[in-house]
């Protein structure tokens, strides 16, 4: 199996990227990457080139650029010529680190959406209330504007990740709403429920609320692309927000307090750990012909082999042509 890797994407580029696939290169015999960036800078941070391919690119898109205006501009660049491996069949996969709406314009227009998904959706993996799941939410921001056989859709391919990557047999499915009654939230959201509900194919829960989406309630939370971003930088803020005031008043609160710290250090290590970018592996752009995931910018490389993890399970579940057949069999309009 063989990954296209944006060398060049994230903020600590290459290096971290480089540093990550290598370990995930050793972890995995069964996986073979293609590099593509500046090979200036690319090659001296290798320490063991097997099963790794180089190729050059001239250009990066960086995180000040347009997404579509740069995707169209820059063909030269690691991120549009990791994709383009892609849709050439030299690879069956994008890993990259870099600008988000980038990579979400390349998946669509050099890779290519799947015949029967309207939009794709990006997909982030959030930790909940128990230790051993997490959640996908989706949209999370690849569509400002939605319509209610799109929230189906990722519905349906959201379900199919749960079960496939994640191992749940029947992924509970919740409609992210302002209320919990079956007749909340406006005409969108009041259709996408009853479509929801009358699909056979989805062990669907009624409505979630916001503030319950971490509480272990769903596998899989759909919602419109706006709603969806909102939420999930309100949840980030909120979990970085509350760390940074929780380490505060610990280190300025006297002798008594540093002392409390320092029993407590083990136990904010693991809620540290539960919402940081490495645990939870990368964001998956659902709903283009290949397995395309991104990771936090600022990630470390732990972040970097997860996420390959992550795409790895995609390929050998063959979660992308398990989405193609169904939809061929049951088309969503």
């Amino acid at each position: 199996m063989k990954i296209a890797v944006d060398a060049m994407g994230g903020d600590h580029a290459p290096a971290v990227v480089i540093k990550g696939v290598e370990q995930a290169r050793d972890q995995w015999p069964d996986l073979e990457f293609v590099l593509f960036g500046d090979l200036a800078q690319v090659k001296p941070l290798i320490q063991n080139d097997e099963r790794l391919t180089l190729v050059q690119s001239n250009s990066v898109i960086t995180n000040e650029d347009e997404p579509v205006k740069a995707v169209r501009s820059k063909k030269d660049s690691s991120m549009v010529m990791a994709a383009q491996a892609v849709k050439d069949g030299a690879a069956e996969a994008v890993f990259s680190m870099g600008n988000t709406g980038a990579l979400l314009a390349t998946g669509i227009f050099v890779i290519g959406r799947i015949k029967g998904i309207d939009r794709p959706a990006l997909m982030p993996t959030l930790p909940t209330t128990n230790p051993n799941n997490v959640v996908n939410l989706l949209d999370a921001g690849a569509n400002a504007e939605s319509k209610a056989n799109y929230l189906e859709q990722w519905a349906l391919m959201g379900s199919i990740y749960a079960r496939d990557i994640r191992g749940i047999k029947e992924p509970r499915v919740a409609l992210l709403n302002n209320g919990s009654e079956f007749d909340k939230g406006d005409s969108l959201h009041q259709e996408v429920y009853q479509r929801l509900e009358a699909n056979p194919n989805l062990n669907f829960q009624g409505n979630v609320e916001a503030g319950f989406i971490l509480t272990d309630v769903a596998d899989v939370v759909v919602t419109d692309g706006f709603t969806g971003n909102a939420v999930l930088k309100a949840t980030e803020g909120m979990a970085a927000l509350l760390m940074n005031q929780i380490k505060s008043s610990l280190l300025n609160g006297g002798a008594r307090a540093k002392l409390g710290a320092v029993l407590i250090k083990p136990a904010l290590g693991g809620v540290k750990q539960r919402f940081s970018t490495s645990a939870n592996g990368g964001a998956v752009l659902l709903g283009v012909n290949a397995p395309v995931i991104k990771t936090h910018g600022g990630s470390k490389e732990a972040a970097v082999v997860s996420t390959i993890g992550q795409i790895r399970e995609m390929l050998v579940k063959k979660t992308i042509p398990q989405v193609i057949d169904y939809l061929k069999q049951n088309p969503i309009k």
